[in-house]
């Protein structure tokens, strides 16, 4: 019998650990390596420019990859729906591979497409790599819900067998027994397209922080673990001004797009932690990074509300004031506090921020300072943020408002404390704001405090070239303090819970009022001394 296979890519953007292209491959007679894409929709969809020429550099090196094995990447305009059957018909397929998609939006749409395989008579083989761990494994272990507190989390996987092994890269004598014929015409009809295509400027485009694909992803992963000393002796990171800059160690794009495996990062850590140390078990702290991520898909996989607010079963229904206009000042860097504006101008620039910028611009937005909701700020990261996908976004958004996951709401960030001790040279702000970058160091935190002379001499005047502060903050934190407090009290009795005594909400009334001028000390000890999502 005749095999022809179709592997379709989609997060997995790789050769290395992809069992669902392995299982395309095995006993075939012919292999296309297919990636759908829809130029309408990227044209009127939210996503930014930088999250697109991510996704298409990542495209050009799998094509680039699989060009040495004399092979290509099919580049398909359309919806899967539309162009599956077509393709079906027209390379006499009998075999579809995926990687299995664990979010709810992933596997209505997989559901459809098995549905036309199944009545174009194609094998359908879906395989999971993009998850460390079966997600409904654990949510079968935790009595069939999804484990909700991260310790619960951690509890769960303890018990549970290591992650599978990654398999073995393709290779080019893999590829050579299944060679597609490649038509001349290739580049036209299935090449990879320009940002052009898909409606956007390349001259107008930022600078390439960030390059995708998997070539990097490994060239990364490589430097990353060289710090060795750091994987033996796993601590909390010390913070300084650079680590608010784009890193050539970081990875969280490249596992949010699939150019690097997650198995892979796993055991490469696990080999590193066991030659240094010798002995011993890796503290679970070391993987941080993937079980966080794994945590939210964990939580989202079968919540198709998980990214809003009403009628998700997990998130708190707050009254978020609507307020276009702040959320537009917020998204753009013009509120007026320049360690908030660095960090959104840093955002829209670059696609990536640090986890604690992420932590100080979010609570910012909803519980801090503007009470706008999670859901808002949410679709601007998702614009925005090259590493943002469903679970996690969405999932992170819900924690640092306080909505799921975490209630310590009468911990606040400080946008003007919290990033003197973030950036105490005030650097990081003159790099992103630089018509503040001849105010001193003393006023570059809260310009409006500066004498008329300072300003003058900084050629920089507040309320002219750089905005007043759209709210105070010490006012608006502690109304929105007082806010979540009335509705968890609330919710209290609704779940029968004991609400905040009187004793116990004054004390926690006047630890926020020093609080506000410290960072989310429980969230840190929490995130921050896991090597966390956004690193």
């Amino acid at each position: 019998m005749v095999v022809n296979s179709i592997h379709w890519f989609r997060k997995g953007l790789r050769l290395h650990d992809n069992p669902a292209l392995q299982a395309a491959i095995r006993d075939a007679d012919t292999v296309r390596c297919v990636y759908l894409l829809d130029p309408c929709f990227a044209g009127s969809s939210t996503v930014g420019i930088n999250r697109w020429r991510f996704l298409l550099q990542s495209l050009e090196d799998l094509d680039n990859s699989l060009r040495k094995f004399a092979s290509r990447l099919f580049v398909v305009r359309g919806q899967p729906t539309d162009i599956f059957p077509k393709l079906f018909k027209k390379w006499n397929i009998t075999r579809l591979t995926f990687e299995y998609d664990s979010e709810p939006f992933g596997k209505e749409r997989d559901a459809a497409i098995m549905k036309l395989a199944k009545k174009a008579g194609v094998e359908v083989i879906m395989k999971n790599s993009h998850t460390l761990y079966d997600l409904n494994k654990i949510i079968e272990l935790n009595g069939n819900s999804p484990p909700l507190t991260y310790k619960r989390f951690q509890t769960i996987i303890s018990k549970m067998a290591l992650p599978k092994k990654p398999v073995e890269t393709v290779t080019p004598e893999q590829m050579e027994r299944c060679r597609t014929n490649i038509s001349e015409n290739h580049n036209e009809k299935y090449g990879v397209p320009s940002l052009e295509e898909l409606g956007f400027s390349a001259r107008n485009a930022p600078p390439v922080m960030w390059h995708g694909g998997e070539s990097e992803a490994l060239s990364r992963l490589d430097k990353h673990l060289e710090r060795k000393a750091w994987v033996a002796n796993y601590e909390k990171p010390r913070m300084n001004a650079n680590s608010l800059l784009a890193s050539p160690t970081g990875l969280s794009p490249y596992l949010r797009f699939g150019c690097l495996s997650c198995r892979l990062f796993f055991y490469r850590l696990l080999e590193l932690y066991k030659t240094v140390k010798k002995n011993g078990t890796p503290p679970i702290s070391l993987y941080g990074q993937l079980f966080w991520r794994e945590f939210f898909y964990t939580a989202a996989t079968n919540n198709a509300r998980f990214d809003r607010m009403e009628r998700n079963p997990i998130c708190v229904q707050i009254p978020w004031d609507r307020n276009p206009e702040a959320l537009a000042k917020w998204a753009e860097g013009k509120t007026g506090y320049p360690w908030i504006d660095a960090v959104m101008t840093q955002l829209r620039q670059e696609g990536w921020i640090h986890h604690l910028a992420r932590h100080a611009v979010a609570c910012f937005l909803t519980r801090g300072d503007l009470w706008i909701s999670w859901e808002s700020g949410m679709k601007v990261f998702d614009e925005l943020l090259l590493d943002a996908d469903f679970s996690v976004n969405a999932g992170s958004w819900m924690w640092l408002s306080c909505s799921a996951f975490f209630q310590q709401f009468f911990h606040c960030y400080c946008p003007v404390g919290f990033g003197r001790r973030m950036d105490p040279s005030g650097d990081y702000i003159r790099r992103y704001l630089p018509h503040l970058k001849n105010y001193p160091t003393k006023y570059i935190f809260e310009p409006w405090t500066a004498p008329e002379s300072v300003q003058n001499e900084a050629r920089c005047i507040v309320g002219v070239h750089y905005p007043c502060p759209m709210v105070n903050h010490g006012e608006a934190s502690r109304l929105n303090v007082e806010r979540m407090k009335q509705i968890y009290q609330q919710l209290s009795h609704y779940q029968g819970l004991s609400p905040l005594n009187d004793s116990t909400s004054s004390k926690r009334r006047r630890e926020s009022s020093s609080s506000l001028e410290t960072e989310d000390e429980e969230l840190e000890r929490t995130k921050s001394k896991y090597l966390c999502i956004s690193e």
